[in-house]
């Protein structure tokens, strides 16, 4: 704790609490220290103790992500409420744990909408990888209907996962694509130079047109 608190940086606070992270540690040097100590779980599961969001980011990558409970990941998610530290969860550590399935059914219905985001991002991830026995006609029901008025980081995993099914899936693609133009999500956000729009449409049509160059 005490070579976290020497890492931090009022500049790097300053950007991250932009993004509601209240932590100023630079995430190359939180990178850095963690490749040093390689995988420790009873120091990760000291770290997350803590509550504080730097040292729950460094407990992420020491720990060893199939060794976790699945009850101990839920009650991880629902103490996540820092943005970065609900992203790198699901994505260092419930996606490689063997009750991800069974994480990603609950995670999607439940009540919580950060909860629920979750379970939209495992969703994302079997869409992609491994989308057998995934009806993805019924996903987009439940995108058309609710992604509108979803709060916001519901609504960002909504999108990707409408996104990742137009990209990855030429037979949805068109409906994909028409339900992200009648939605108008994200349409608007501003995006830097050289990236590209997460505004689903021009997302899906990108991603397809750069798979599609040699």
């Amino acid at each position: 704790m005490a070579e976290l608190a020497a890492l931090e940086d009022p500049k790097a606070r300053a950007v991250n609490e932009k993004h509601g992270d209240d932590h100023g540690v630079n995430l190359g040097k939180l990178r850095a220290v963690a490749k040093r100590l390689k995988t420790q779980q009873e120091l990760a599961r000291g770290l997350w103790a803590t509550g504080d969001t730097a040292a729950r980011l460094l407990a992420i990558l020491v720990s060893r992500p199939k060794a976790f409970s699945r009850d101990e990941l839920d009650a991880m998610l629902r103490e996540a409420r820092a943005p970065k530290v609900h992203d790198w969860l699901v994505n260092y550590v419930v996606k490689k744990n063997p009750h991800a399935e069974e994480l990603r059914l609950a995670w999607t219905a439940d009540p919580d909408p950060v909860v629920a985001s979750g379970g939209w991002a495992l969703t994302t991830d079997r869409v992609a990888k491994q989308p057998e026995g995934l009806d993805l006609d019924k996903l987009l029901d439940v995108v058309e209907a609710e992604m509108k008025d979803a709060p916001d980081r519901l609504q960002w995993a909504m999108n990707h996962c409408l996104a990742q099914i137009g990209i990855d899936h030429p037979a949805h693609r068109a409906r994909a694509i028409d339900i992200g133009e009648r939605l108008e999500v994200l349409k608007d956000y501003p995006t830097p130079p050289n990236c590209t729009s997460p505004y689903a449409p021009i997302w899906i049509n990108e991603m397809v047109r750069r798979q599609a160059t040699p």
